[in-house]
C-alpha cells in the first residue's frame, strides 16, 4: 500500500509542476486531502515554523525594496559586474550568492540576471555559462542563509543530536561558496564560444540581439534606499550575533528570553518596521512589491509540498527505516542523492529540509553526513520550470541559454549539479574539521 501512496504523492508534485508557481502549494495540500481521505492517512504536521520565518524575512526584504534597498545592491553589483567584464562567469556567481547570503531568498537574482546576460553578450562571452551558474549559486546560497528557513529548520533539528547552529554556518557557508566557484569552473568550459554558436549567428542576422548598452541598473539612488539597506543589514547582524551568544558554542545568553526562531521573526519584522518609519515608506505599498508577492508564494508552497511529504514520510517511518538504515549506514553519501531528487520534485530548500531531514537524523545518518548533504536540497535547476530558471532564458537574447527539445538538455544541470557534488565533498572535509 505504501507504493500506492508514494504513487499519489508523486502524482500530485507532478500535478503541481504543470500547474506551476503557487499551484504547486495548491496541488500538495490537495494530496494530503487525498491520502488521508482516500486512504485514511493521518496529516503529517503543518511547517509553520518555517512558515513564520520565510514571512518575517520576506517582510524585511520587501519593504527594503519598496524603500529601493534592491535597487542599490543592484547598482553596486552591476558597477562590479561592468568593471570586470572578462571574469563574468566567475564574479556573476560571487554576486548571486552573496546577494541571497544576504537576504535568505534565491529570488534576488531576478534583478541581476539581465545585467549579467547583457555584460557577457557585449564582451563576446557566452551568455548561458555565467547565467547557469549564478542561477545555481543563487539557489546552493539558501543552505548557508543564517536567516533562511531551510538553515533555520535544520540547525534546530541538528541541535537534537549536539550540533549548533555555529557549527552548522562554519561547514556550510565555506563548502558551498567553494562549490559554486568549481561551478563557474565547469561552466567556462561548457558550451560553443558566443561567435561559433549558429543560433546566436542566426538571431544576430534577423536582427533579434540587441547590441547596444541598457541603462537599466542605473536608477537614482536616494538616502533612504541605502540606510534602509544599512537598518537590514544591523537587523541581520544582530540576528546572527543573538543565535551565537545562544548557541552552545558561546554561550553568551544561558537563558534566552526568545528562541532562535523567535529572534529571527521578530528582528525581521523589526527591520520593516525600521524601514517603513526611517525611510518614508508607505507601508500598503509593501503588499505590491514583487519580492513579496514572491514570498507569500513560496509559504504556501511549503505549506502544501511539506505538508504533503511529511504526511507521507511520518505514516511510512517504519518501511522507510528498513529500506534507507542499512543503505544509509554504509554509504551515507546517498543521502544527498535522495535529497537531490526530492528537491527536483518539492522545488524548495525548506520544504525538502522540513519533509526529510529529521527522518534521516532519526536514521541514525550523523550530522556531519547531514551537513555534507543539506547543499542537495538546492536542485531546484534540474527541471527548467523554477522561475529563476525560466527568466535567465527570457533574459539571454542571443538564445546560448536555451532549453532542448528533450527537457534535461539545458545550461543549468551540468554546472547545477557539479557545485552539489562539489559542495558536498567539501561539507565532509569542512565537517571533519569543525564538528
Amino acid at each position: 500500500m505504501w507504493i500506492v501512496e508514494l504513487v499519489v504523492v508523486l502524482f500530485f508534485i507532478w500535478l503541481g509542476a504543470r500547474l506551476g508557481s503557487i499551484g504547486i502549494g495548491f496541488a500538495g495540500g490537495f494530496g494530503v486531502l487525498f491520502l488521508g481521505i482516500g486512504f485514511g492517512v493521518k496529516p503529517g504536521a503543518i511547517p509553520v515554523d518555517v512558515i513564520l520565518i520565510i514571512m518575517g524575512v520576506i517582510a524585511a526584504i520587501a519593504a527594503m525594496q519598496v524603500a529601493g534597498g534592491l535597487d542599490y545592491l543592484v547598482h553596486i553589483a552591476t558597477r562590479i559586474l561592468k568593471r570586470n567584464p572578462k571574469q563574468i562567469t566567475f564574479l556573476a556567481p560571487v554576486v548571486t550568492y552573496t546577494m541571497t547570503l544576504f537576504a535568505g531568498t534565491g529570488h534576488t537574482a531576478f534583478s541581476t540576471l539581465p545585467v549579467i546576460a547583457e555584460v557577457a553578450k557585449l564582451n563576446g562571452i557566452r551568455p548561458s555559462r555565467p547565467l547557469s551558474i549564478a542561477t545555481v549559486a543563487s539557489q546552493i546560497a539558501i543552505t548557508a542563509s543564517p536567516i533562511s528557513a531551510a538553515v533555520v529548520f535544520f540547525s534546530s533539528e541538528l541541535e537534537k543530536v549536539g550540533v549548533d547552529y555555529v557549527k552548522l554556518l562554519l561547514v556550510a557557508i565555506p563548502s558551498s561558496f567553494l562549490a559554486c566557484m568549481g561551478g563557474a569552473v565547469m561552466a567556462n568550459f561548457l558550451g560553443k564560444d558566443l561567435k561559433d554558436d549558429p543560433v546566436y549567428q542566426e538571431r544576430l542576422a534577423k536582427g533579434q540581439v540587441n547590441m547596444e548598452a541598457s541603462s537599466e541598473g542605473e536608477k537614482e539612488i536616494t538616502p533612504a534606499a541605502k540606510l534602509s539597506v544599512l537598518i537590514f543589514g544591523v537587523c541581520l547582524f544582530c540576528v546572527v550575533f543573538y543565535a551565537m551568544a545562544i548557541s552552545s558554542t558561546f554561550a553568551l545568553i544561558k537563558d534566552p528570553i526568545l528562541k532562535r526562531d523567535d529572534a529571527i521573526i521578530t528582528f525581521m519584522l523589526g527591520a520593516a518596521t525600521l524601514i517603513c518609519l526611517f525611510c518614508k515608506v508607505d507601508a500598503k505599498n509593501i503588499l505590491n512589491a514583487a519580492t513579496f508577492k514572491s514570498g507569500m508564494s513560496a509559504c504556501i508552497c511549503v505549506l502544501g509540498v511539506a505538508w504533503l511529504g511529511t504526511t507521507f514520510v511520518n505514516a511510512h517511518m517504519k518501511e522507510i527505516n528498513v529500506f534507507a538504515d542499512n543503505l544509509l549506514e554504509s554509504y551515507p553519501w546517498m543521502l544527498a542523492v535522495i535529497l537531490f531528487f526530492a528537491a527536483m520534485l518539492l522545488y524548495s530548500q525548506a520544504a525538502t529540509t522540513k519533509a526529510l531531514m529529521p527522518a534521516a537524523l532519526a536514521l541514525g545518518v550523523s550530522p556531519v553526513a547531514a551537513i555534507a548533504a543539506f547543499a542537495a536540497v538546492s536542485a531546484l535547476f534540474v527541471l527548467p520550470t523554477y522561475p529563476t530558471l525560466i527568466a535567465a532564458v527570457e533574459f539571454d537574447d542571443t538564445g546560448s541559454t536555451r532549453v532542448g527539445k528533450y527537457v534535461f538538455d539545458h545550461p543549468f544541470l551540468i554546472p547545477g549539479t557539479c557545485t552539489i557534488v562539489f559542495a558536498v565533498i567539501l561539507g565532509f572535509v569542512f565537517g571533519e574539521i569543525f564538528l
